[in-house]
């Protein structure tokens, strides 16, 4: 096989990314952000909320310090919170630990919350120029095309095989740009449908392309069936406007966010929503489906109208009834923010 680090880094020079926000510094907290940020998530989205959260939260020190609420309403809309509870986490631990920056060391960089084998050798390579593969999911999409593997590369053993040929084409130079060129060549080119076979720098080595094996590989994740759940969204509305949440606890989705009350059906939506405040009329709402990883959940929303607080119930470290104004302040999962900004009368 050719030297896939020289075909890749000169296709870089002429066709990678350069210019993205993290690159410029291109400093350990910034790449370590990004990294995170682009688990399971694009460019495009990411960098609106990339630039919003540095604007905010600067430095890893000013991380560490910012409550969880000003962390998680910077992250609302991005999905899959528990990255940024980890990164909230790990900047603690930084600052704690570290003399407030990220180590350099491997072992301890990849123990922290959140980063892994994976993340680490990322933020190495792109931060330090240091030599360290990495494997997220474009460049599995890359090696397995490239090697034509036909096991799905989630699998350990598999997963154990595509390190090994990382590590095997990681050059010893050029380490940062390596990283960024071969993460670019399965984010534009060597994409999961349709991929741009005739732009790749790696054709004449790949063997997907050359068994016409690129709709099959990489292998996708053997499928089981998504259950689907219900739950009734109780949404109180005091004569100000103001709507009263409930911050979830630690366990399951959304947690740590502020969302709305909920309860199984309508008819034990009416008992909760008496014992959270006095309620004068309601109506049932338009229901929606909210898709998850692992299951689909289907909301029954309903408006308990002119309602007033009932004294000692609210605003505690559980409940509290949150204005329009507030809303930005705090973490609210993306499709109660949808639900909720209609009668906020607040762009979603």
């Amino acid at each position: 096989m050719s030297d896939v680090a020289a075909q890749l880094l000169a296709w870089y020079d002429t066709h990678g990314r350069k210019n993205l926000p993290w690159q410029h510094p291109r400093t350990a907290y910034r790449v370590w952000l990004s990294e995170v940020m682009l688990q399971q998530t694009q460019v495009s989205t990411v960098i609106g909320y990339f630039q919003r959260f540095l604007d905010r939260l600067p430095t890893l020190p000013s991380l560490a310090a910012a409550d969880e609420d000003t962390v998680l309403a910077l992250w609302a809309g991005l999905g899959y919170y528990r990255r940024a509870r980890f990164l909230h986490a790990a900047a603690k631990l930084c600052v704690e630990r570290h003399g407030g920056d990220l180590p350099t060391g491997f072992t301890e960089l990849a123990a922290l919350p959140g980063i892994g084998r994976s993340t680490a050798g990322a933020i190495l390579a792109q931060a330090h120029g240091l030599r360290f593969p990495i494997l997220d999911g474009n460049v599995k999409r890359v090696l397995t095309r490239l090697h034509g593997i036909k096991e799905f590369p989630g699998d350990t053993a598999t997963e154990k095989k595509l390190w090994l040929l990382a590590e095997s084409h990681t050059p010893n130079a050029r380490l940062a740009d390596y990283t960024q060129a071969i993460m670019d060549l399965g984010a534009t080119v060597c994409v999961r449908t349709r991929p741009l076979c005739a732009a790749c720098p790696l054709q004449a080595d790949c063997v997907a392309h050359r068994d016409h094996l690129t709709t099959v590989i990489p292998a996708s994740k053997p499928t089981k069936a998504i259950p689907t759940r219900a739950t009734t969204m109780i949404v109180l509305r005091d004569a100000h406007g103001r709507i009263l949440l409930e911050k979830r606890g630690a366990a399951g989705v959304w947690s740590g966010l502020w969302s709305l009350p909920e309860a199984i059906d309508l008819e034990h939506a009416a008992v909760t929503a008496t014992a959270l405040a006095r309620v004068a009329e309601s109506r049932a709402l338009t229901p929606f489906t909210h898709v998850f990883s692992h299951y689909r959940l289907n909301v029954h929303p309903v408006l308990f109208d002119r309602a007033t607080a009932t004294p000692g119930i609210a605003d505690n470290d559980r409940l509290r009834w949150c204005a329009p104004g507030d809303a930005a302040a705090l973490g609210l999962p993306a499709p109660v923010r949808t639900l909720l900004s209609p009668l906020w009368e607040i762009p979603a």
